[in-house]
């Protein structure tokens, strides 16, 4: 039930605090001129029907003050906004009973609510507020046609009941379609739009990174090389210095101990130049299926996860990608590796691969381990960067410059306590079939 409420999006509070304005302009628009031509029809400024406008516009503007005054308080922000839209279709329902009900032309203001509902709580919001708008005003008609209320100022005028029961069940049930599908369209045009604000977002700090490790790989190239000559001139000294003195226990283990920190300094010096300068590789069709199958078996055997990750996996087959299937190994692994050291205890990994659009393919590894905070997320794939007691930070940078050069990327999502989800974005291969 908390993951109902969790915000949809991060800046759900800037948008509440546009529905707030935008409710007070459309009240001093709509209840306005209805207010101006209702005293145009009638000379008494306190009918019943102006009376009750005067009362519904100065709800409204009592309430928008409510939201702004509490606004910067409220920690839930989603429960804030169900709350909100859903009392915005209790007004719209109840300037619908005051102009008119049946014939009031006011239900369109139904559809107003549904789009604010997608704009801030996307699909499922929209939905619950077509639900809501959809009941509320079957319940009017209903009330009005079996007669238990007259419509304010429709004395003598045609109201519900005046209409064959037929024409008042097409109208109702035409308001409700219009409603669901304003929801469906208007959700769908959110979820489109958030979907490509965030693959730009994912691209641009895929530039970012890109021109970072640029540099830092072109510095750090030529002395990756200056560094491991000497150290393996310094490694073979040792060894040779070793084999001619005449043994010492002292001597000899700290001899050992040199050799072990240099054959270390020597791996992070190769990793780091990896890093600098990826090979090329040599890129061959590789059916994804088949290869992802292989790893993640591997993986699953491996001592770090054995029956303590459970892997689940949905790998559609006949895909094809163009990649030196040790990059693919090498990439997959790591990615499959921190994901289960993410994981305390036992834990679960999914393992989700699709075919987008423009012939990109995504694979999406998801764990529901410890997740990152958010200035965690921004330094993971810089290199030497690590949130681990041992390792050296370069895996997820090796991951990174390795997908450059086949035109592909790495994007991550991560929430603490909830788990990380990394998409790797490749570029799909035709099938040797074809």
């Amino acid at each position: 039930m908390d993951a109902f409420w969790q915000a949809p999006d991060d800046d759900l509070v800037p948008k509440l605090r546009w529905l707030i304005a935008l409710r007070i302009l459309l009240t001093g628009l709509l209840l306005g001129s209805t207010i101006l031509l209702k005293l145009a029809e009638s000379s008494d400024p306190f009918s019943q029907p102006l009376i009750s406008l005067y009362l519904l516009a100065s709800a409204i503007l009592i309430m928008t003050v409510v939201y702004t005054a509490v606004l910067p308080y409220i920690k839930q922000a989603v429960l804030f906004a169900y709350s909100q839209i859903g009392l915005d279709t209790v007004f719209v329902t109840f300037t619908i009973m005051v102009t008119g009900s049946f014939s009031s032309p006011f239900a369109i203001l139904y559809l107003l609510v549904i789009i604010s509902g997608s704009m801030l709580l996307f699909r499922q919001g929209s939905l619950v507020m077509a639900s809501l708008c959809s009941i509320q005003y079957g319940i009017l008609v209903n009330l009005e046609y079996y007669r238990l209320f007259i419509p304010y100022g429709m004395e003598g005028s045609s109201v519900a009941t005046d209409y064959p029961w037929s024409f008042v069940l097409y109208k109702v049930l035409m308001i409700i379609v219009g409603c669901f599908a304003v929801a469906f369209l208007s959700s769908f045009l959110t979820e489109q739009n958030r979907k490509t604000r965030r693959q730009l977002a994912a691209m641009e700090n895929h530039v970012k990174r890109v021109e970072k490790m640029a540099t830092v790989g072109e510095m750090a190239a030529g002395l990756a090389h200056e560094i491991k000559n000497p150290l393996a001139a310094l490694k073979g000294s040792i060894q040779l210095l070793r084999e001619e003195a005449d043994y010492d226990p002292i001597r000899d283990r700290l001899m050992q101990i040199i050799v072990r920190e240099a054959d270390r300094l020597s791996s992070l010096v190769s990793s780091f130049l990896l890093f600098a300068r990826p090979p090329m590789g040599r890129a061959e069709k590789i059916d994804l299926r088949q290869a992802m199958m292989e790893i993640v078996e591997l993986f699953e055997k491996d001592s770090s996860s054995w029956e303590r990750v459970t892997v689940e996996k949905s790998v559609p087959s006949d895909l094809w990608i163009e990649m030196d299937p040790q990059h693919l190994r090498q990439v997959l692994w790591n990615l499959l590796v921190n994901a289960g050291e993410a994981i305390e205890g036992s834990g679960r990994i999914i393992v989700d691969v699709s075919h987008e659009r423009n012939r990109r393919i995504q694979i999406r590894i998801t764990d529901n381990g410890c997740g990152m905070q958010p200035d965690e997320i921004k330094s993971i794939f810089d290199p030497f960067f690590t949130t681990k007691p041992t390792g050296t930070g370069l895996g997820l940078s090796i991951v990174h410059r390795i997908l450059e050069t086949y035109d592909s990327f790495l994007d991550v999502e991560s929430r603490p306590g909830m788990g990380s989800t990394f998409t790797l974005n490749l570029r799909l291969a035709e099938s040797p079939a074809s």
